[in-house]
Order: C-alpha cells, then sequence, then structure tokens
C-alpha cells in the first residue's frame, strides 16, 4: 500500500491533512511541490484522470495575481503550462492511494479511504 500526500508545506490544508494522517497512524510519504519539484509526466498523468478544471487551484492567490490573458481562454494545454510553471496553482492537497487521487482534505472522507 503506498500513499503520497502532494502540496507545499505551508499550506494549512496540506497541515491540516498531514496532522491527521500522522494522528491517525497512516505511513505516507509528503511530496512538496516547491522542494521536490514537479513531475510533468506526473502532471500529464493527474489531468488525464482529474481533468485541468478540477486541478487548477482558481481561488487561490496565485491564479488571481495572474494578467488577465493568462486566465482567459483556458484549456487543458494552458492549464498545463500554468500549473508546471506555478505548481502552487495546483489543488492542495492531492492525495495518491494506491493510484487512486483524491482533491482536498475531509477528514471524514480520509477516515472512509484508510478504513477500508
Amino acid at each position: 500500500m503506498a500513499t503520497t500526500l502532494y502540496g507545499i508545506k505551508n499550506c494549512d490544508t496540506i497541515k491540516k491533512a498531514r496532522k491527521w494522517l500522522d494522528e491517525t497512524g497512516v505511513d505516507y510519504r509528503f511530496h512538496d511541490h516547491r522542494a521536490d519539484g514537479l513531475d510533468p509526466a506526473q502532471l500529464d498523468l493527474w489531468l488525464e484522470r482529474l481533468g485541468w478544471e478540477a486541478l487548477l487551484n482558481t481561488r487561490g492567490t496565485t491564479f488571481r495575481a495572474l494578467p488577465d490573458e493568462d486566465k482567459q481562454g483556458l484549456d487543458n494545454g494552458k492549464a498545463r503550462a500554468l500549473l508546471l510553471a506555478q505548481p502552487a496553482m495546483i489543488k492542495r492537497p492531492l492525495l495518491d492511494k494506491d493510484g487512486e487521487l483524491h482533491l482536498g482534505f475531509k477528514a471524514d472522507h480520509y477516515q472512509s479511504l484508510f478504513s477500508r
């Protein structure tokens, strides 16, 4: 069983998810996009499985700070380029549990995932 939590370490939601995983005793690896980088092939897999609309955090400060022309006409290719340039725009956390991808953190959802 392999579990990886993807995000950035100073994100409040990542902190909550990591605390929950630690307190529950889940064996996982944390991958920090800023410190560890973002593999383009990994991003392509996420985009294929989740879609750019789910993966791109349009509510975050990084996205909102973009020039209007970067926000307009979004499609898979444009979103991919934005996410590679600024991985902080990936919705967080992204949990990979045995190849099953989950976006966001809710304690009850994590509980159901790890009680199976």
